[in-house]
């Protein structure tokens, strides 16, 4: 418990299952994020109307560098805060400030280097617009722990509701700025205003405010768990971001603005899965990392929850792109589709990679994961560059190759350094990428004899060829309907964790002490 004076919020009560716990925050998880696709698609719609490539262009141009810091502003301490069995109050207050002034000290680098960045592109309207994306870094530096601490105690309908009511007011804002005429701004007025009402949001749910910093705590697990994951994260960030970099270098705004609407559109269905499934399954697994066969049931089970969500939204998004980017965006950005199209198979295997992370991350393995991050991320860059011979089409190409690459490799990674169930996570994936490139085939074909210019028609016909073709491939391939069959169980599987796995999720020691965890760096 934290002492008197410091309340962390309500956490699960000592006779509820962690199992029931996981269950009711993975449905308000997924709540969440369903209004958060609704609030972000609405938020796409209107300002892809509003405003223009080149306006999306400078914006991408400039958070593709400095979005690097967000790497080193977390340094891995949100996960850690979680991952740790025991979290004494001195603990959580010097990880405050920790995230606290590497935000600080990122928001003043980012701010002397906007003439080197708007030199980098030769555009002089990057200083400024740099100068005032700088101070996100603050604003999620001292919003981090409090992140962390809704997390940990898997209060995750107070997470969700804090995120969406901040995008909420953050879209309100962004709009109301495209609307009168500030162009590019009202994105950095977006962004900037989400960062602050997410803090003041945090603050009023949190109910728990930092002390001063201890000296004498023991926190050197915290930066060595950190350390590994926030290099692994660096490189991935790279590689990530490559793409935008050379296509803003070499193109220009216009063709960049076009490649990041078609990035963010698959980001979507990715962001809204990947990120808040490891807030459920971070403070699961880490607990259950003793208990091998309900560890490897749990992440197999959420693994394919997560991958069939996504996989059916990319499929149908990939079949369909044509229409969906002309009732989304509008016709200005058509020459985005067959670049989505090209993106849809690199966000395949980033679904499917994902698991692997969640391992890395409960079983403390951080360093592993880096030492990955060292070999694959690499190879990812050296693909975009050599894309980028064949202009934007051949650098989605070549992200997408080097994603794909990860995959496999990640696994076997994992089945050489745990015990979790690398080849039935990797089978797992298999299927879901045969059943629904099977239906992808077929939604997509299936409107090529429709005529143009009515994207409603298309997708409606596409949707029920998707929605046939996987009923067909369910009623055939019994291991396809098998996991469908898992997924639909879930309920009932998360339900009955709580009999193997305890019910109280420790959130901090009543006094210092000897940091506990149950596995360490190995």
């Amino acid at each position: 418990m934290t002492g008197p004076g410091r309340g962390a919020g309500a956490r699960p009560t000592p006779g509820a299952g962690l199992g029931r716990t996981a269950g009711r925050g993975a449905s308000a998880t997924m709540v969440g994020q369903l209004i958060r696709i609704v609030v972000q698609l609405t938020g796409i719609v209107i300002l892809g109307r509003l405003l223009g490539p080149s306006d999306y262009g400078l914006v991408a141009s400039v958070t593709a560098i400095i979005g690097v810091g967000e790497v080193f502003r977390d340094f891995g301490l949100a996960s850690a805060a979680v991952q740790v069995t025991e979290l004494s109050r001195n603990q959580k207050d010097n990880l405050f400030w920790a995230n606290t002034l590497i935000g600080a000290a990122l928001t003043g680098i980012a701010f002397a280097c906007a003439p080197l960045i708007a030199g980098l592109y030769g555009d002089d309207r990057l200083v400024q617009l740099t100068q005032v994306l700088s101070f996100t870094f603050l604003l999620n530096g001292l919003a981090t722990q409090f992140r962390a601490h809704l997390t940990r105690n898997l209060r995750l309908f107070a997470f969700a509701a804090t995120e969406i009511s901040a995008q909420v007011g953050a879209l309100a804002v962004g709009i109301g700025m495209a609307l009168g005429g500030f162009g590019f701004w009202a994105l950095a007025g977006q962004q900037l205003s989400q960062g602050v009402l997410m803090l003041v949001l945090l603050l009023v749910v949190c109910r728990w405010f930092p002390g001063f910093f201890h000296r004498r705590t023991e926190m050197s697990h915290f930066f060595t768990y950190g350390s590994g994951l926030a290099g692994s994260q660096l490189l991935g960030y790279a590689s990530r971001n490559a793409d935008s970099v050379v296509i803003g270098a070499t193109l220009g705004a216009g063709p960049l603005g076009l490649y990041n609407r078609a990035f963010q559109l698959l980001m979507l269905p990715l962001n809204q899965i990947n990120a808040p499934s490891t807030r459920v399954a971070l403070p699961v697994l880490s607990r259950l990392q003793n208990d091998r066969k309900r560890y490897g049931e749990f992440i197999v089970l959420g693994q394919a929850i997560m991958l069939h969500i996504v996989t059916l939204v990319l499929a149908f998004s990939c079949a369909q792109a044509t229409p969906v980017i002309a009732i989304a965006l509008g016709d200005k950005w058509l020459a985005a589709a067959p670049i989505f199209q090209i993106l849809s198979i690199a966000g395949f295997f980033q679904a499917a990679a994902y698991a692997s992370f969640w391992v890395y991350l409960s079983k403390g393995i951080t360093k592993q994961n880096f030492y990955l991050a060292l070999v694959t991320r690499p190879v990812v860059i050296g693909c975009i560059l050599l894309g980028s011979l064949w202009g934007v089409y051949g650098v989605a190409a070549g992200y997408a190759l080097g994603v794909g690459l990860i995959w496999p490799i990640s696994l076997i990674q994992i089945s050489r350094v745990t015990d979790a169930p690398a080849l039935r996570m990797f089978l797992t994936g298999v299927r879901a990428l045969g059943g629904y490139s099977f239906a992808t085939a077929v939604s997509y074909l299936s409107t090529l004899w429709l005529p143009g210019g009515m994207p409603l028609v298309n997708i409606l016909v596409g949707g029920v060829a998707m929605a046939a073709a996987l009923a067909v491939v369910a009623l055939v391939w019994p291991a396809f309907r098998r996991d469908l069959a898992s997924i639909a169980r879930s309920r009932k599987f998360l339900r009955d964790t709580k009999a193997s796995a305890p019910g109280k999720i420790p959130d901090a020691a009543p006094s210092e002490g000897p940091l506990t965890t149950t596995r360490g760096e190995q």
